[in-house]
């Protein structure tokens, strides 16, 4: 393999992971006004909320941690 197919192949696994982190944001956010909202109308106990939210944590903490390791990756190949 040559060095630009590398370089080539490495950027599109890098944009990859940026743009599989952004959906995963985006879905995120989405669902978890959706299961709040929901909950509330629902008459969910308070237990729930807090699992809705640790779970949107989670999935948010996930994506900060791919979006990190993506910037500090382009920052090494410069």
């Amino acid at each position: 393999m040559s060095r630009s197919s590398e370089h080539s192949a490495h950027a599109r696994r890098e944009r990859g992971q940026i743009r599989l982190a952004a959906i995963v944001m985006a879905v995120t956010m989405v669902l978890w006004m959706a299961a709040s909202f929901l909950g509330g109308q629902l008459g969910l106990p308070a237990r729930f909320a807090f699992l809705f939210d640790l779970a949107a944590i989670a999935a948010l903490v996930w994506a900060l941690i791919v979006t990190y390791w993506v910037w500090k990756a382009r920052r090494a190949d410069r």
